[in-house]
């Protein structure tokens, strides 16, 4: 089922060049991006097989312009689609014709490290790995990881609530993130949270990160830096089954074990990385990168244990790294799987996240989904939080392939849902999942979500068409 925009506001779209006259004097002349070739550039993010061009592109340079620009906007009526690195896979930041993108790349700069207290404060246009590079000549590091880290923003980080391959030890933004600076719709600029690691009264933090830019733009974020560990290890372990990796999963995290990451790549995604990568990886049906930390005795023993449990799931291979290069070529080859796989195929990457337990039941399902439309998948994810990215192929030259992967994809959701899980894990709701939300909430739960985001933007200005149904909108 293709995925529907609203019609544009015909009366903005004739503004145009009012609207423009209007945002010119807010920021640098090379801030303004108005010819189309130019804004051709931000008509679409991750999922690009959707697009729009939008009306203006605007990339201040600091919060006092991100204000005055919000605040135009709010006056005259203007829809406003915020924008990080546009790596979002759910269409989070695909703007329409009658909205101004609003980008904070510009703004990537380190204002604070404070080592003693382990934070950063940090321009929210700064790349997700440009904060642990920051900090790691004193040994420290930014946690959640994304596979996009080194080019996505942590504004988007805290749009979509990222998490990353090492969230089953650290957790994903929200458990990283202290503080905010936020504009507001009208320009108002807001201070949430801070320098420390919690604060009284509402928690307003948490309703921020993971708003996918619907209640305001976020220019500066206060973040958690930890102190690096002793040392870390990834292992890799073959099976003969997707079943019998789903369930060693279920067994490792049943036993009382939390690796710094559990990952889980089947036969397909094994192919297409190590012909990319050449990781050495092994030659099975499914396979896991556990990676543990500690003292070299704490990683052995939690090592020994792991193996042991994976001997009662008929484990093929175990290759446990014996050098750093090892262990950047093993990551490597996980971190790249989705560019690896765009070299050979179109795909859509699916974000449903499940109880660990109904791994093995939710594998089998999702082949024979993907199977039944005719098309192929490749399973590479975040086994150890249950949080699903099925890649599922199809060639966006034969008509009905795309439509095809798109309904599988809604099946595999719906699945996760049924099961006990959720619709997404890391990648937000977006466009991509926003007709869904009735799958996982009803009617007074919605309405109750709207209302809040409403608090913040009653006229609905703010990324506009994401998130909610559009046949379910509360009115303004």
């Amino acid at each position: 089922m293709a995925i529907a925009f609203p019609s544009p506001d015909a009366g903005i779209v004739a503004r145009r060049d009012e609207i423009i006259a209007g945002l010119a004097p807010l920021v640098a002349p090379e801030a303004l991006i108005v010819t189309e070739d130019e804004r051709r550039a931000f008509e679409t993010d991750g999922l690009t097989a959707y697009r729009r061009m939008p009306l203006a592109v605007v990339l201040p340079s600091s919060t006092a312009e991100v204000s005055a620009v919000l605040r135009f906007c709010s006056q005259h009526g203007v829809k406003v689609v915020p924008r990080g690195a546009g790596t979002s896979l759910a269409g989070g930041a695909i703007p329409q014709e009658d909205a101004v993108v609003i980008g904070v790349s510009k703004m990537a700069r380190v204002l604070e490290i404070d080592f003693p207290n382990r934070l950063a404060r940090v321009e929210s246009g700064i790349t997700n790995l440009a904060i642990s590079a920051a900090v790691g000549h004193e040994g420290f590091f930014y946690a959640p990881d994304p596979s996009s880290q080194l080019a996505c923003t942590i504004a988007g980080n805290i749009g979509m609530n990222s998490g990353g391959a090492h969230c089953l030890r650290y957790g994903v933004t929200t458990n990283n993130i202290l503080g905010v600076t936020m504009v507001l719709l009208d320009g108002t600029v807001v201070e949430i949270g801070g320098d420390y690691l919690d604060s009284g009264g509402l928690d307003l933090l948490g309703l921020i990160v993971g708003s996918e830019g619907q209640l305001g733009i976020v220019t500066e974020a206060t973040v958690r830096i930890l102190r690096a560990a002793e040392g870390a290890r990834p292992a890799l372990f073959g099976f003969p089954s997707a079943g019998d990796a789903g369930a060693c999963v279920a067994a490792i995290i049943g036993a009382g074990i939390v690796p710094v990451a559990l990952e889980y790549m089947d036969r397909l995604a094994i192919q297409i990385t190590e012909d990319f990568a050449q990781a050495g990886y092994p030659d099975v049906e499914a396979m896991l990168i556990v990676e543990v930390e500690g003292s070299d005795s704490e990683i052995d023993e939690q090592l020994r244990r792991i193996v042991q449990i994976a001997e009662n799931f008929r484990v093929e291979a175990v290759r446990v790294s014996t050098s750093e290069q090892e262990s950047a070529a093993i990551w490597k080859g996980r971190k790249s799987a989705f560019g690896a796989t765009g070299r050979i195929s179109d795909y859509i990457c699916m974000d449903g996240t499940i109880p660990t337990g109904q791994l093995p039941l939710v594998l089998r399902r999702i082949d024979e989904i993907v199977k039944a439309a005719g098309l192929g998948v490749a399973n590479v994810f975040h086994a150890g939080d249950g949080n699903l990215h099925p890649l599922i192929l199809f060639d966006i030259n034969t008509p009905g392939e795309m439509e095809k992967a798109e309904h599988a994809g809604e099946e595999i959701l719906k699945l996760c849902v049924e099961v006990g899980g959720c619709l997404t894990g890391e990648h937000g709701v977006g466009i991509e999942k926003r007709d869904l939300m009735t799958t996982q909430f009803g009617k007074v739960d919605l309405d109750q979500q709207m209302r809040v985001r409403a608090v913040f933007d009653p006229d609905w200005l703010m990324n506009p068409a994401k998130v909610f149904p559009l046949d379910g909108r509360l009115a303004a």
